[in-house]
């Protein structure tokens, strides 16, 4: 199993100052402990209380996804980098092909392409751009999902569709990763989303709940990592059928989910995190994203890389 980390907010003690400082000495220490990837929302806002305190209300810190991105790439050697997920309303997807190729050029390899439909409505229109129907974004996101395909198959005929259309879809140098960056699509609606992991994607990504207090979604359930192993097997074998009604091998799609834990004398111990790992590797999850709330104190990232990595390489 591989470990990733997920960094949900900027706010720290010493923050706005220490930001980048901060934000440099958490890559670098992930990148040093064994770390496979590391991820950043792509979000214009902060989420809010409506998944719970750990991010604080929407006008906290909040970093532009690629821009950030690609600091992470520049600070680095050999994580994996990515935004998790990709907001398809904020960009053209054949600006966005580019962005993606330039960071995989200059990182040598090192980037995933996660998408998703967006959801967020609150800073879309807060920035000016269009909300529609999720209906429109799923149709939207396919289309967006066929243009980075076209392009990344290195194929430069016009393409028309009914929300984009490219005449000259030229993308010159081509990623170093073969035969392109993965592409990850975030989500776990099984009707749309597993259909598109299984016809466009290398990669989904399911978040699960947590049992820590001040972090999650706020949906009144119980959550223990019994049922998220649950969900997850579930999912995956949502996924497995639709690979099937493509013909597309189930293997060569990455299984990764995302949650939230925290390494502390208060909250979970090592031994804890290492059972999260093997319920959800279990199952047949391949990479699982950590989002640490007290990432910031930089020992967890250590704790991590000395008592927990090593552990779960060959789960």
């Amino acid at each position: 199993m591989k470990i990733g980390l997920h960094i949900g907010k900027f706010h720290w003690p010493g923050s706005p100052g220490n930001i980048s400082d901060k934000l440099t000495e958490i890559a670098q220490t992930a990148d040093d402990n064994g770390f496979y990837s590391i991820w950043v929302m792509d979000h214009t806002f902060q989420l809010g209380t409506q998944f719970g305190t750990v991010h604080g209300p929407e006008e906290a810190e909040m970093l532009e996804a690629y821009t950030t991105v690609s600091h992470l790439a520049a600070v680095t050697k050999k994580i994996k980098v990515g935004a998790q997920v990709t907001c398809n309303l904020f960009r053209n997807p054949a600006l966005l092909v580019k962005m993606l190729t330039t960071i995989d050029v200059l990182s040598k390899g090192r980037t995933y392409l996660g998408i998703g439909t967006g959801w967020f409505e609150r800073e879309a229109v807060g920035y000016g751009y269009d909300f529609p129907s999720l209906k429109i974004r799923f149709e939207m996101l396919e289309e967006s999902l066929q243009i980075i395909k076209h392009m990344w198959s290195r194929n430069t005929n016009p393409f028309k569709g009914k929300y984009f259309s490219l005449q000259e879809p030229l993308n010159n140098p081509p990623p170093v990763i073969k035969p392109h960056p993965p592409i990850l699509i975030g989500g776990s609606g099984e009707k749309k989303t597993l259909r598109f992991v299984a016809k466009y994607g290398d990669a989904c990504n399911i978040v699960l709940g947590t049992t820590l207090k001040n972090a999650g979604a706020l949906t009144g359930e119980e959550i223990t990592w019994d049922s998220n192993a649950d969900k997850l097997s579930h999912k995956f074998a949502v996924l497995k059928q639709h690979c099937e009604d493509v013909g597309r091998p189930y293997e060569e799609i990455e299984k990764t989910a995302t949650t939230y834990i925290q390494l502390s004398p208060d909250a979970m111990s090592t031994e804890e995190v290492l059972e999260i790992c093997k319920k959800l590797s279990n199952v047949g999850c391949d990479h699982v994203i950590f989002n640490m709330p007290n990432v910031h104190e930089i020992e967890p990232l250590e704790i991590m890389g000395k008592e927990i990595i090593p552990q779960v390489l060959d789960l």
